[in-house]
């Protein structure tokens, strides 16, 4: 058993040796009917701060005003700030007497995508990209359904505390676009300066699920993501005379074709895997060759060591190619330092979570979901603390939109990252809130 399998072993068994005695069916009865009576009496205010997050969104790293609405709402909520974590990351920490503590997660940047939903609260935001464009700037991933459940939740939280014991660090995150905000976090010391968690919790709106529906998927839910970019270098010349060069030009396409025989034939068929060249750059001219070549690559795993066998393989596979076409100088293999790293869910932690849900919403409404080769930097966390963690899916369109889709000849529906996709609003976030409360309160409860 290697040293991530025996990670997750132990805390599968933590899991199950940290949960409660079973609460009486009375008891849950009334914590259901509480948490319905507090959704029923708050949900159009929730609405209203949903409407001005996505009114007002901000790039990455940007999230300036965002940070401070949010600390607002949690400072008012009881909870103890602090501000300017990892960059624009704010800390809410609940001390709610002897416990366990959760960690909840609401990450807050937005897109540089123009939105044209035609929804009235929609972004009217622009930036001026680097090469002088302008662009909108849109909710486009559900960053803010994110942020309206975290603070649904932290609220609930506190005004309930009579339900639960222990604490509560509630966090909204940075630059979950680009991978970097949860390292950012840790590095600026979430876990020493703050209650170290014993569970991490988060959702996640999917595009292909009805708003008051959730998915879970246990085991790996999301891949590992890398970067990797690699210059092939050449000798140059007249288009006329390719006996003369070193082409590099050529040697990328025969780089470009043997890399897919990574996954094919050194991966296991049974563990996923993807390498996909997004960028390939090499000359000006038609009948010049160029001195170099610039490719850029993502590349997906789930586990460390497959993860390692495709660096490793991309690094060798280059370096030989360009002794094969005899390249005046080795390339140079770059994967980007920061990569993010796959999220796990607890198995044993997802099972709670899946009787939760069923109980408060219905089997029909919870749906098992196929993991995803995407990225989501909240697998850190957990990964981090060595402790369970979930990502559970939070469905967010119409079911009118979804059957429409299904006939033939029907309306797509938008993914995540379109300018077209428009969450429902009170279903998505009465079910977020919801079900982020439930799995909090039944981790913690008294």
């Amino acid at each position: 058993m290697n040293r991530l399998n025996r990670t997750f072993a132990a805390i599968a068994l933590t899991s199950l040796i940290a949960q409660p005695l079973l609460a009486e069916p009375a008891d849950i009865e009334a914590r259901d009917r509480t948490v319905d009576r507090w959704l029923d009496a708050e949900l159009d205010g929730l609405v209203d701060l949903y409407e001005h997050l996505h009114a007002n969104p901000e790039l990455s790293l940007e999230e300036e005003e965002t940070a401070k609405r949010m600390a607002k709402e949690l400072r008012a909520a009881g909870y103890r700030v602090t501000t300017a974590v990892g960059g624009h990351g704010v800390v809410g920490v609940l001390e709610n007497g002897k416990g366990k503590t959760v960690l909840i997660r609401g990450d807050m940047d937005a897109l540089p995508v123009t939105e044209e939903t035609g929804v009235p609260y929609a972004s009217r935001v622009e930036v001026t990209q680097q090469d002088g464009r302008r662009t909108g700037v849109m909710h486009a991933c559900g960053h803010d359904v994110h942020m309206v459940s975290l603070v649904g939740t932290a609220r609930l939280l506190s005004e309930h505390r009579d339900l639960w014991s222990g604490t509560v660090v509630a966090i909204a995150q940075p630059a979950e676009e680009l991978g970097r905000g949860a390292l950012a976090m840790i590095n600026a010391g979430l876990f020493e300066r703050f209650p170290r968690p014993d569970y991490t919790i988060s959702l996640h709106v999917e595009s292909g699920l009805a708003a008051g529906e959730v998915g879970y998927t246990s085991g790996y839910s999301h891949a590992n993501v890398d970067s990797v970019e690699i210059k092939i270098y050449g000798r140059g010349g007249h288009g006329a005379r390719p006996h003369t060069t070193s082409d590099p030009i050529t040697t990328a396409a025969y780089f470009v074709t043997q890399l897919q025989t990574i996954v094919s034939r050194r991966v296991d068929p049974l563990d996923p895997a993807v390498i996909t060249v997004g960028s390939f750059h090499g000359g000006h001219k038609s009948n010049v060759i160029p001195n170099e070549v610039d490719l850029a690559l993502t590349v997906r795993s789930y586990s460390d060591e497959s993860r390692e066998l495709l660096l490793d393989s991309i690094r060798q596979i280059a370096e030989d190619t360009c002794k094969t076409f005899k390249c005046p100088r080795p390339p140079d293999v770059v994967p980007r330092d920061r990569y993010t790293p796959a999220v796990y869910a607890n198995p044993e932690l997802v099972a709670r979570g899946v009787r939760i849900f069923e109980r408060i919403l219905g089997k029909e409404r919870v749906i098992e979901r196929r993991p995803s080769m995407g990225g989501e930097d909240f697998g850190r966390y957990a990964r981090v603390l060595e402790v369970p963690g979930f990502m559970f899916r939070l469905g967010s369109v119409s079911r009118e939109a979804i059957e429409e889709s299904r006939r033939p000849g029907g309306t797509p529906l938008p993914s995540l990252h379109s300018s077209l996709y428009a969450p429902v609003p009170e279903p998505t976030l009465r079910t977020g809130v919801a079900g982020m409360s439930h799995l909090v309160i039944d981790l913690l409860a008294r």
